[in-house]
């Protein structure tokens, strides 16, 4: 962790939104993972018929233990330490109620998990930071995955920026440069710059030829990242033993595909050109140039990029 870091030594907010941003569930599993692993309950939910189009996220039923069938509604729920909850309900906090993120003492990290919403973002961006001013939330950590010409064999690509100036320079990281359409994530993002709070962003590329299945090798790559950045000690639990039985998976359809088999060579290629010690700026600009520039665009690496519906197959 760097000290001195605003965004780092106070309350940090961890935002994934299931949808557009969210390309082979990366970014969500990332945050269920920390949810999974934190002592964690919900302080606000947000799940307003303005908020949220029906016919493109259903709710869905499902039963209980007894039988009872019951809706649960696309929504967004931020998710508090125990003293929070406690605080927010009234009720009295267990004396051995503790927060723990592995074997590191970490009370401080908030969780914002949910659908994307489809309309009124600008008063769900205000709903959000209202709670978020309400919990003196003072930094947020975005998490995103997109589609992207990268090969499934390499590590996965892992882009970290910030739009606040301290931040970039604390941290040593870049601006995003990419210009176009947008996710919830960049809203929010920019409505939190606004009011003062300074936010993170980090992007995970998913293989787009795989992209109808969960990345776990992304998430876990979401994760690694995270953990470097927030100085905590994050147990991987089932993580890096899926993450392989998803590369070992795509590598059997691969073998059975001629065509599938030359077009991941040519991504490894391509990869390989970059991370090469002795690649010139101007030989890893002919590689990106021949290899990731399509008939379709995909947004850069440290936007809001959409998850996408395209085949694996790349394009004559």
């Amino acid at each position: 962790m760097t000290e001195g870091s605003g965004i780092l030594d106070g309350r940090l907010l961890v935002v994934a939104f299931e949808g557009w941003n969210d390309a082979g569930e990366a970014a969500s599993g990332a945050v269920r993972t920390l949810k999974e692993l934190l002592d964690l309950y919900p302080i606000a939910e947000f799940e307003s018929e303005d908020y949220f189009d029906y016919q493109f996220n259903r709710p869905q039923v499902a039963a209980n233990d007894d039988g009872t069938r019951s809706l649960t509604w696309p929504n967004v729920t931020i998710f508090g330490p125990t003293a929070v909850a406690a605080q927010k309900s009234g009720a009295g906090l267990a004396d051995d109620a503790e927060m723990s993120v592995g074997v590191v003492n970490n009370n401080n990290v908030y969780l914002l998990l949910g659908t994307e919403p489809s309309r009124g973002w600008r008063s769900f961006t205000a709903e959000i930071l209202a709670t978020v001013r309400e919990t003196d939330i003072t930094g947020i950590v975005m998490l995103g995955a997109m589609l992207a010409d990268v090969p499934h064999t390499r590590p996965i690509s892992v882009f970290v920026s910030s739009e606040n100036a301290l931040v970039r320079q604390e941290l040593s990281i870049e601006r995003s440069t990419y210009e176009g359409p947008v996710g919830i994530l960049s809203v929010l993002g920019d409505a939190a710059e606004r009011a003062g709070i300074p936010t993170l962003s980090i992007w995970a590329s998913v293989p787009h030829y795989v992209h109808n299945a969960p990345s776990p090798k992304a998430t876990l790559a979401l994760v690694d990242k995270l953990e470097e950045i927030i100085d905590v000690v994050i147990p991987r639990g089932d993580l890096v033993g899926e993450a392989a039985t998803w590369e070992s998976g795509i590598d059997a359809l691969a073998s059975e595909d001629e065509d599938m088999s030359n077009y991941i060579e040519q991504l490894e290629q391509a990869r390989d050109t970059v991370d090469s010690p002795e690649a010139s700026g101007e030989a890893i600009a002919q590689e990106f140039e021949k290899y990731l520039r399509r008939g379709d665009e995909k947004p850069d690496a440290g936007s809001s990029g959409p998850a996408g519906d395209e085949p694996w197959r790349p394009k004559d």
